[in-house]
Formats: C-alpha cells, sequence, structure tokens
C-alpha cells in the first residue's frame, strides 16, 4: 500500500480494531490444512478469491492493521513503516503468480479484490475477472464514455475525483478521474455487481489475507453459503467471519498458497514486467532554411506531460564525426534542443539509466538523424503482442531482464517528427514453491521486489465494522 494512499484518506474515528494477534498453526496442523484446502480446490467448479492486505505484504507494501500496520503505528504514536520498494515498483506475490496459474488453467473464475495496489491486473488477471472493490491507484476511468486507463505511475487523487488527464477518444476527451474510493464513496456498481454474482454462483470462496471487517465487503464471502458454497479463510489474525468458514488456516498467505500449488502439481509462472516509452524526434527548417532546428524527447506513452517514473536519467551521445557535446537529462520532462546545418546526417545514441526498483541494466539506443521523415514500408506492421511475448519468453529463458524492443513506429510530416514506442523488460521475479515449504514464512524467490485493504458501503458509507 502507497503511504500516500493512506494520507489521502478522510479522517474517521473508528478504522477497526488494529494491532490484532498473530496466530500460526503448528506445522504439522498447517500441512493438514492446506493439503484439504487442495483437494477443495481439485473439487471446485466455481472458484472465487477474494483477496486483502495480507498478499501484497510480502511485496514490501505495509497493511492497516496488523502489529506493523498502518493504523496499528498511527494508533501507537510510533513512525510508519517503510515500504522497500516505490509503490509504483512493487511487484506480484508468489500468491498473485499462482493464481494466475489457476486462471489459466480454468479453475480460478472470479477474483475479488479490496486493495488499490493494482497487483492483481499487473500479474495478469483478466481485467474481465477481476472486481477491485475499493479502486485502483494506477488506474484512471472516463466517467463519459467508461474508458480505462492503466498507468505506470500512481495518480495523484482519490475519491473519484478529476485528475490533470484527458480520455484519448477522439470522440470524448472528457476528463477522466481516478478510481479510488474514499471512506464516504460507494461501491460502484461496475465491481460490486460481478462480484456478487460470482459470489452466488461459488461452491468455493477462498479468502486470502484479510481481516474481513469492512463492510459491505466483508459480506461477500457470505453469499456463497446460501447455495451450498463453502468458505475457507487463511489469514494471519482471527477474522468476524471465521464461525462461518469451513476452514480457517492461520499461516502465511504466500506459504498457504505455495503448498496448494506443489498439492495441485502446478507450478507458479515468473513475473515478468515490461515497462514503455516513446522517443519523439522533430524536425523544422529555420527561418531562412539554411539550418535544421530540432528537439529529441524521451516521454511517456500516457502523454508528453506524465511522468516516467521508472527511468531516472538519460545520457545523450553523438556519432564520432559529429561535434555535439554529450549531454545528460536528469529531469522531466526528458527533452533537448538543437539546431544543425539541413544536409548533415549523423547518430544520436541514448543510454537509458533506470530508478531504484528496477533490476535491469541500462539501455543503449541508436537513433538515425537525417531532415527527411521515413514512413513505415507499405505492409510493414508491427505486432505488439508478438514482441512483447518474444520479450517475455526471452526473459524468462535468459533469467535476466534489459530485452528491448519496438513496439510502435508513428510519423507525422507537419511539423516533421516521427515517435518509437520502446517496450523493456524492467523486472523478473521467479518462484520456486518448493522452496518455500521450509518453516512458516521462511519463503524465497530468486529475485526480490516490493497491499492493501479496507472499505465501503453500498449505501455510499463504508463502514470499518462487519
Amino acid at each position: 500500500m502507497s503511504l500516500g494512499y493512506a494520507e489521502k484518506l478522510s479522517f474517521i474515528e473508528d478504522v477497526g480494531q488494529v494491532g490484532m494477534a498473530e496466530f500460526f498453526d503448528p506445522s504439522h496442523v498447517l500441512q493438514c490444512k492446506i493439503e484439504e484446502l487442495a483437494k477443495m480446490i481439485q473439487k471446485s467448479k466455481h472458484l472465487v478469491v477474494f483477496t486483502g492486505a495480507g498478499i501484497s505484504t510480502s511485496c514490501g507494501i505495509p497493511d492497516f492493521r496488523g502489529p506493523k500496520g498502518i493504523w496499528t503505528l498511527q494508533s501507537e504514536g510510533k513512525d510508519l513503516p517503510k515500504a522497500s520498494l516505490p509503490f509504483h515498483r512493487a511487484m506480484p506475490s508468489m500468491t498473485h503468480m499462482a493464481l494466475v496459474e489457476l486462471e489459466r488453467a480454468g479453475i480460478l473464475k472470479f477474483v475479488i479484490s479490496q486493495n488499490v495496489d493494482g497487483l492483481h491486473l499487473r500479474s495478469g488477471i483478466p481485467r474481465e475477472k477481476l472486481s477491485e472493490l475499493h479502486g485502483d491507484s494506477f488506474m484512471e476511468m472516463c466517467p463519459s464514455c467508461g474508458a480505462e486507463y492503466l498507468r505506470d505511475f500512481e495518480v495523484e487523487t482519490i475519491g473519484l475525483k478529476e485528475t490533470s488527464r484527458k480520455c484519448s477518444s477522439e470522440k470524448c476527451g472528457a476528463k477522466l478521474k481516478d478510481t479510488v474510493l474514499d471512506w464516504e464513496d460507494a461501491l460502484p456498481p461496475k465491481e460490486i455487481d460481478p462480484a456478487e454474482k460470482h459470489c452466488k454462483m461459488a461452491d468455493l470462496v477462498l479468502c486470502l489475507g484479510t481481516s474481513l471487517q469492512i463492510t459491505p465487503a466483508c459480506n461477500l464471502p457470505l453469499k456463497c453459503l446460501r447455495g451450498g458454497g463453502k468458505i475457507v479463510i487463511v489469514n494471519l489474525q482471527k477474522t468476524p467471519k471465521d464461525k462461518k468458514a469451513n476452514i480457517v488456516i492461520h499461516g502465511f498467505v504466500d506459504k498457504v498458497v505455495a503448498g496448494v500449488m506443489e498439492s495441485l502439481n502446478m507450478k507458479i509462472p515468473p513475473y515478468v514486467r515490461i515497462d514503455l516509452f516513446q522517443i519523439i524526434l522533430a524536425r523544422s527548417l529555420s527561418g531562412d532554411q539554411r539550418y535544421i532546428n530540432w528537439t529529441l524527447r524521451v516521454a511517456s506513452v500516457h502523454g508528453l506531460t506524465s511522468q516516467l517514473p521508472f527511468i531516472e536519467s538519460i545520457k545523450i551521445s553523438f556519432s564520432n564525426n559529429h561535434n555535439y557535446k554529450d549531454a545528460v537529462l536528469d529531469k522531466q520532462p526528458f527533452f533537448m534542443k538543437r539546431r544543425t546545418s539541413r544536409n548533415e546526417t549523423f547518430d544520436i545514441f541514448l543510454t537509458v539509466n533506470y530508478s531504484d526498483g528496477c533490476d535491469c541494466l541500462p539501455t543503449k539506443l541508436s537513433i538515425p538523424f537525417e531532415f527527411e521523415v521515413k514512413t513505415v514500408e507499405h505492409g510493414e506492421i508491427i505486432d505488439k503482442e508478438a514482441v512483447l511475448q518474444s520479450l517475455r519468453e526471452k526473459a524468462i529463458e535468459e533469467s535476466s531482464c534489459g530485452q528491448s524492443g519496438v513496439v510502435e513506429r508513428r510519423a507525422v510530416f507537419e511539423p516533421r517528427s516521427e515517435a518509437i514506442v520502446y517496450a523493456i523488460v524492467t523486472n523478473l521475479r521467479t518462484f520456486h514453491s518448493q522452496e518455500s515449504l521450509l518453516a512458516n514464512g521462511d519463503l524465497k524467490w530468486k529475485l526480490e521486489g516490493s497491499g492493501t485493504s479496507r472499505k465501503r458501503s453500498r449505501t455510499g458509507k463504508r463502514k470499518s465494522r462487519a
């Protein structure tokens, strides 16, 4: 969870029980429960997973009510916890990626999340199979046409307020809004309606890492009971719904889920993060038509005014036969303006240095410079999804990140400019479930990366207690 998000929430007196004690099932009891849960999942025809902050704490994101939670420490007058990575660089956990594999296998039918960290979407859960009940800190929505925009930066507001960006649809252009609810905001029908539908259809609702305190969200799992469905709760703290559950498992969510995947003989897929940026080179003739005035921008694909939080600096150099001095762009927006004689041609070399949280080495790119803008050859169409898939496969095969590729080229003739969109693998995280079965919570993965929960009343006010 972003500490900034907690600060943006309106103040309320009652945020529910905090500083809740943690419980751990003995190893032999835990293993028996894991095996029983695996059998239930194997038999399930309509599995729904309901998630809270506990599935994201292993990503380096503090929770709210645990012993070191945001509200727990606030109530004790202590300093707030520190996130191990910037919020926008948090990577999905072992649990997030296990859910992706269960969905791909057709076992998991729907995910309901109380978190605003966006990690379910980033992990690969299809949007149509996900309800983000309380919004997404990285999502903007158009209130006019309903279009959604997933960002690589944290949206600056919460409470369904207007942001500084507009819908990119030519037929719309309305001002966008953030999607994260404040305390007084009602759960949006777009999220709550499918969540209720799938809970009523579920023969098994698996609650992972949630204290089940906030209404109306905490009552959703109970809707499966009327149709004969079962509930399993995996959480370190006791919850108000424990008595309704068929199994209550006290253990780290990652450990439990890893054990379930092991019992099901299913592998947890790696997480590959791919970020996008564009290089825009624009040219125009000087008034006397003797020189070319040109600009180089390295910009977000979300717009020229949007930040590129994963890029720290860009070093620019030129062909050996050119007399321009090297330059370092270390402040956003990344922009350079130069003038050259009309007939000169040369290469511009860029070294892109990435910010904290990115595991890849600097990317080196070369841009040929000439006045005329070349059009894309007839029939040359870049298959963006094929390029992205190839980058993922190479990253996994090579067990490293840093692979890059071009996913889009655009040419404009007034003014003369071209834009090249690059994709870069900035993080790779692999999981080995067998390594997690050492001790309760003793989890290991190959590359470290860095949720949160709360929530709301359908009547327009979210309530802190079940």
